[in-house]
Parts: structure tokens; sequence; C-alpha cells
């Protein structure tokens, strides 16, 4: 059979499927998405989730005084978490450490692997700021011993002084370790682990459901034919094409 008849009868088949798949009207759609009844004291609760987990304490504070909404962890906390995330993405990473103990010292004697990424993230501000001798120095009194405990912790202390090998930077095989994304993504750890201490989700709900909702939709999609949301910072429905 020639790739001219092979297309065809695909085409054919997509044809058929799509034409197999159920309509569902925009009317009727959207009376069962009103069918479906949420309470607003468990929206609320999804909001205060998410203002908490992400450190929005004047935004949590305030929506707790209008929605009556109680936050299932300190306030107070919040604060104390957020300076701490601050540090790390400003490089004070020293500070962040100290601040961390002073929280709660067991977060960082009970998670080896967090404690090496924030001596990584010393080493790589060092680095950034042109302090070979003592970057050569701190690596090896702080963070070889560790790689040799550890074989992941020693790859990624190679990577690390691999950057003193090159002058231009831009050239360099592993030049995102002095991006700011590095420090946002050890912010992103200490901070997990300051709520998982605190017995707090380390992430909060509202995104996952939009994943869920994402998800459930392609899922839909296959099947049948309905008004969708494709942007989620709109929640629009669109009809189908």
């Amino acid at each position: 059979m020639s790739l001219f008849w092979i297309v065809v009868r695909q085409l054919a088949e997509i044809e058929a499927m799509a034409a197999s798949k159920k309509v569902i009207p925009r009317e009727e759609w959207e009376r069962k998405l009103n069918n479906v009844k949420i309470r607003k004291e468990d929206m609320n609760k999804l909001v205060m989730n998410f203002l908490v987990t992400e450190g929005f304490v004047e935004a949590a504070e305030k929506f707790r005084k209008e929605s009556g909404t109680e936050p299932d962890i300190d306030l107070a906390t919040i604060t104390d978490r957020m300076a701490v995330k601050k540090a790390v993405q400003s490089g004070n990473v020293e500070d962040a450490i100290e601040k961390v103990n002073d929280l709660n010292p067991e977060i960082l004697d009970t998670n080896p692997q967090l404690f090496f990424h924030l001596q990584q993230q010393r080493l790589i501000e060092l680095i950034r700021n042109g302090k070979v001798e003592e970057a050569l120095e701190f690596a090896q009194e702080e963070l070889a011993p560790r790689g040799e405990e550890n074989q992941s912790f020693l790859e990624e202390l190679e990577r690390t002084v691999a950057l003193l090998a090159f002058e231009d930077i831009s050239n360099c095989p592993v030049g995102e370790l002095l991006d700011i994304s590095q420090r946002l993504k050890t912010a992103s750890e200490v901070n997990a682990a300051i709520l998982t201490s605190q017995s707090h989700e380390k992430d909060p709900k509202l995104p996952s459901l939009l994943k869920m909702l994402i998800w459930a939709q392609n899922q839909l999609a296959e099947k049948a034919s309905f008004p969708r949301i494709n942007d989620i910072t709109t929640a629009v429905l669109e009809d189908p094409v």
C-alpha cells in the first residue's frame, strides 16, 4: 500500500473518531458546573493554605480578618521563615543558616542533604564574588569530607568547583549554578524543610488542584467535545474548535 493511501486511511480513522465523540453544548456544560456545590469555607481554607505556604503573611492576616478563616499555623512563624528564604535569595547563606538554627536546630541536623546544599550555595557565592582562595579552602574543609561520605554530594561539589576553571562563565557548562534560579532552588528547599518541621504541607494545595483540572480536561477531551478552560489565569470557558 502506498504512503498516500496509508495517510488517507489514517485521516479517515481520525475523522471517524472525532465524529464518534460526544458533543456537550455550552448550556448543558454550564448547567452541570453550576450543579456542583462547593462550600465557601472550603474555598477560604484553600486560599489561606496558599497564602500561608507561600509566605504572604500580610495578605494572610488581612484575609483572616475579612473571611474569619483561621490559619493552621502561627502567622508569626511565617515572618521568620520568609527571613530565611530572603537571606538565601540574597546570597547571605551564613545568615540563613543561623536563622534556621534559631527556628529549629534539628532541621539541619536531621537533613544532611539540605545542609550540604546550603554549604554548596555558600561556595557558589564565594566563587561569584571572586574569592578563589577562600572558595578552595571552604570546599576542602567543609564540603570535601561530606563528598567522601556521599557520592551524589561529591558529584555536586565537583560541578561547583568546575566554575573556577573558567574565566568566561558564559562558556562554562555548569554556569547555571551562578544563575538566580540556583538561589531560588536552594531557598525553596529550605522553605519546604521548615514547613515540614512545623507539620505543614510543603506545597500549597491550589497549584495541585489546577494541575488536576488540566489533567481531567485532557482525559475527558479524548472522549467528548466540551467547553474547557484553556487559560487558568482567566478561567474562561472556551468552546471547542
